[in-house]
């Protein structure tokens, strides 16, 4: 058992104890006492003792085999997670266990799940945060890890064009929270690196631009780019409209539905993922990098899995339609993906390629470049060790996370190996200190290989030259393409 009292929170909180870190488990860092209203932080806990032994509830969400596109063998034990729209705002901070007990770094983790699940939350083995802290420990560079839980999927959209984007509001509190507070557990609130993975990672772009007070950011999978703010039209006639539909044959509202009554709509229609609304604070996402200066981002060799299924249950024919609507472009994007209706199987895989492209490894370095004009410094990897239960699978979208925090059992020794090494320049690139060079980008894998690459072998694992050519052509011919490949084609269960 763990035991800290809290000054600045007025609080006395018991968390549990292992060998590297003391953990203090579901905080709650604001309140929301209606649905579809601003998260209030919370500041103080009145002298009472909190009970941080257990995880806090995590948002309301339909059911998701998080296994599944993981390809986690069976048998593995989870933790059983509650679920609250209105007390999942709440974190946990992991404290080393270490000599230095105060202005310690700080990795804020924001976990993804396309923006209506949580994957790789603090509570699932996906982000168990424990390897991390060890890490740290153990290479003499402790630092706090502190996961956060937000809103998800209809209860993050909002009803109106006045209330919306309650996940994002919630991540803005959050972070407040750990400016506020995070010195009385030891850490420092300036020095801060934001972090997130796919959804959690363009949430994590969204909180830089929208002036967050941090310096430092880790992006992995995951831009805005992936997945930009849209007019609230949109969000209305993709996510409202449909849940409210069939919400009125039943008498209900979306203000006063029960929380399981929206999950199983959702799951029914289904919505496999929301996005962000444009917003005012938003307005310059394309352009702004607030005020970060230092910059770890990076992407999956196979990101594109995650339409695999879709795609491939796509006709040749259908995809040579869907690469005929870039209008002029049309030709040449057919030719520098290997489109041919008479090849179904070169089909698929240059639709999968361009998806790969246009939505992960062309924003990767789009954001890179920003960042660098701007005057910062960006550490640029790429993650090509493939999944250490199916080699077949690929280094597949969301497989670095199963070597980053390693709470799975895993026997490959080449696994083993990129896991380390990827937790090891992590500590460093917290610390302050550079991973890399930034002359160079880091490739982790393949076969258990880590090593810092020039532009020459980069041109080997990216598409670089396809990339290229794609930055000259006009970006509605493209996201003409995009849009006849996407629609019906994302899932997690790939």
């Amino acid at each position: 058992m763990a035991t800290l009292n809290h000054l600045t929170l007025n609080g006395r909180f018991i968390g549990v104890e292992s060998e590297y870190m003391y953990h203090f488990r579901g905080i709650p860092y604001g309140t929301v006492t209606q649905r579809f209203t601003n998260p209030v932080m919370k500041s103080t806990f009145d002298g009472e003792e909190v009970d941080c032994t257990r995880y806090g509830p995590r948002c309301p969400q339909i059911k998701l085999d998080i296994g599944y596109l993981l390809r986690e063998p069976e048998g593995q034990i989870f933790h059983s997670e509650t679920e609250d729209e209105f007390a999942c705002l709440n974190l946990d901070v992991a404290i080393p266990k270490t000599k230095r007990t105060y202005k310690l770094p700080v990795f804020l983790w924001v976990h993804g799940g396309s923006q209506i699940v949580s994957y790789g939350n603090g509570a699932s083995k996906v982000g168990d945060v424990r390897k991390l802290v060890q890490s740290s420990v153990e290479q003499g560079s402790p630092m706090i890890v502190v996961s956060v839980q937000y809103r998800l999927n209809i209860f993050h959209v909002g009803d109106n064009p006045e209330r919306k984007n309650f996940g994002l509001k919630d991540l803005q509190c959050a972070v407040r929270w750990v400016r506020d507070h995070i010195y009385g557990f030891g850490g420092d609130p300036d020095n801060i690196t934001l972090a997130g993975e796919s959804a959690g990672a363009a949430l994590v772009h969204a909180l830089i631009v929208a002036g967050a007070d941090v310096r430092r950011a880790l992006l992995m999978s995951g831009t805005l780019w992936m997945s930009p703010p849209r007019p609230h039209p949109m969000a209305s006639s993709a996510v409202i409209e449909p849940i409210t539909l069939r919400l009125h044959s039943q008498g209900y509202t979306l203000q006063d539905a029960p929380a399981a009554e929206l999950i199983r709509i959702q799951s029914e229609i289904p919505i496999v993922s929301v996005f962000l609304q444009e917003a005012h604070e938003l307005a310059d996402w394309a352009t702004s990098t607030g005020k970060v200066s230092i910059l770890m981002i990076g992407d999956c060799e196979f990101e594109s899995a995650i339409f695999r299924n879709g795609i491939e249950n796509l006709s040749a024919e259908q995809i040579d339609v869907a690469f005929s609507k870039a209008g002029r472009s049309a030709e040449e994007l057919k030719k520098l993906y290997h489109i041919n209706p008479t090849r179904p199987s070169s089909c698929r895989a240059g639709a999968l390629d361009l998806l790969n492209d246009i939505f992960w490894a062309i924003p990767t370095s789009k954001l890179k470049a920003q960042v660098e004009d701007a005057g910062g410094l960006v550490f640029r990897y790429l993650f090509d060790q493939p999944n250490p239960w199916q080699a077949s699978a690929r280094a597949h979208h969301a497989v670095d996370l199963l070597h980053l925090f390693e709470g799975f059992t895993i026997s490959d020794p080449g696994a083993l190996a990129v896991a380390k090494e990827l937790r090891r320049r992590l500590v460093l690139f917290v610390a302050g200190q550079p991973p890399w060079p930034t002359t160079r980008t880091c490739a982790f894998g393949s076969h258990g290989n880590v090593s810092e690459i020039g532009r020459d072998e980069v041109t080997t694992r990216r598409r670089v030259t396809e990339m290229e050519r794609l930055a000259k052509m006009p970006a509605k011919d493209i996201a003409a393409a995009r849009a006849g490949l996407v629609v019906g084609t994302l899932s997690l269960h790939n």
